[in-house]
């Protein structure tokens, strides 16, 4: 189902769908769509109705799934408010939380599974986030590739508050571009309109904005952003699509530049001068006004890239290489992601705390080896040892500390007759090491990226 869609999304782009709300409703649409809600970790938590995932698979999963069919059937589905938990950020702000219950989750995930297919035909290359078989790295890769061909000047911009203020009415015009089945788009709709149930529990209408937490939320955010990224699209082929196109431009002392979004953090990177990347901020402001959407003063940002800037936990610096005369484009470890990381192993190796060594170790294993997976691409080498370190000296002053052991019982313990020292193992498991992760750089796949639906690509056109 979903390959025919985007084969038919592919093959004419002004296109409108009709009748698709029977995708949605399709028993194996809903069946899928129960199965990656309650794969998800999410599944243990609950909505409004505080029910979950493993509720509704005692009470019948088939007999659940009926139902909703039945109730999407006849038009009296209405989506509960989500229920709001706010989530801490760095530097004492709050982000809020939307979390559906797990029957709107089933329909938004059934919806994403329909629409998904047919807005990926149209989104742009230069999107990296939220969309399958693409990943953030693949956003640093092309920057660094930009950067190493002279786009030196770099617009770091953020959207304020970008997933609480899409304005609902621009949405659905982008929305209704593509779908024009009455059905589904009045479930989009309902959904963005269902309201927030706050901790407090008073009920406040959602007027504006996709909550962050529902299955369609990101992909809703994408559409809404897509007018950013055929902005960039547009100016890109009509005065900078081929190379002596970009020459004629830089002599006349005009620029070129390239848009590089990973959901609502994106960075332009532009061959020119700072006068032309502050020109481009205002052009940038005024595509995503429509939207409802504006930048946020202290985090959008002009900087050159000798001079560094971060982004998706990177920090990305041109610089020259130690040695030698020549310059390239280096990827570290941006410093807050290092302070998290070690934040949290902090809180799993406090001296009073007397959580059983498996489940910590358990943990402490768990993180690591899922912040070692994301920054092995970069220049990281020191840093993890660095880092190994400090969980060695944390792990080993935790376990000092509630046995009264002494620094010779340690060493007695973890060295060997010969002198060396032993891996850290407690409970039956061994501490990861984040200094033997091995260091490769991330290749740019650019137009390799697969498709989540490469049947789509060949094959007879249909005329639907």
């Amino acid at each position: 189902m979903q390959t025919k869609l985007h084969r038919w999304a592919l093959a004419d782009h002004g296109f409108r769908f009709d009748d698709v709300f029977n995708f949605v409703c399709d028993p194996a649409t809903l069946m899928m769509a129960f199965e990656r809600v309650a794969g998800n970790a999410g599944a243990r938590t609950a909505g409004v109705d505080g029910m979950r995932a493993a509720d509704v698979e005692t009470s019948g999963v088939t007999a659940h799934l009926d139902r909703i069919r039945s109730e999407l059937r006849t038009g009296a589905f209405r989506p509960l408010p989500v229920r709001e938990r706010m989530i801490p950020k760095p530097g004492g702000k709050l982000r809020r939380l939307g979390i559906p219950t797990i029957t709107d989750r089933v329909v938004q995930a059934a919806l994403k599974l329909v629409l998904e297919p047919i807005f990926e035909a149209d989104f742009r290359p230069c999107s990296y986030g939220f969309r399958p078989n693409r990943r953030a790295h693949d956003a640093i890769a092309e920057i660094h590739l930009f950067g190493s061909q002279g786009y030196r000047w770099v617009l770091d911009v953020d959207i304020e508050a970008c997933f609480d203020r899409i304005d609902h009415a621009a949405l659905m015009d982008r929305v209704r571009a593509r779908v024009k089945d009455k059905r589904v788009l009045a479930l989009v709709k309902a959904f963005l309109k269902a309201g927030i149930m706050t901790e407090l529990g008073e009920r406040n209408e959602t007027v504006s904005g996709t909550p962050q937490g529902g299955i369609l939320s990101p992909l809703l955010a994408n559409i809404a952003l897509s007018v950013l990224d055929d902005f960039a699209a547009e100016h890109w082929a009509t005065a900078m699509a081929t190379r002596r196109d970009r020459e004629r431009r830089r002599h006349r002392g005009l620029p070129t530049w390239r848009l590089v979004r990973y959901a609502d953090d994106f960075v332009i990177m532009v061959h020119g001068t700072r006068e032309h990347v502050e020109d481009l901020r205002g052009q940038v402001s005024e595509v995503l006004a429509p939207m409802g959407l504006v930048l946020s003063p202290a985090k959008t940002t002009v900087v050159h890239l000798a001079d560094g800037f971060n982004f998706l936990g990177f920090r990305i610096v041109w610089m020259r290489k130690r040695g030698t005369d020549k310059w390239h484009v280096y990827t570290f470890i941006a410093d807050k992601p290092v302070e998290t990381l070690k934040r949290k192993i902090k809180t799993l190796t406090q001296r009073l705390s007397h959580l059983d060594y498996k489940i910590a170790l358990i943990r402490i294993n768990q993180i690591l080896r899922g912040w070692a997976n994301y920054f092995k691409h970069a220049v990281a080498k020191h840093t993890m040892q660095r880092l190994h370190t400090f969980v060695w000296w944390r792990v080993i002053r935790w376990v000092m500390h509630r046995h009264r052991m002494t620094w010779r019982a340690i060493q007695r313990w973890l060295r060997t007759p010969q002198g060396r020292w032993k891996p850290i193992e407690l409970g039956g498991i061994r501490l990861f090491d984040l200094g033997r992760v091995s260091i490769t750089r991330y290749r740019y796949r650019g137009n390799a990226i697969p498709s989540p639906w490469p049947e789509a690509l060949i094959g007879p056109t249909s005329t639907a």
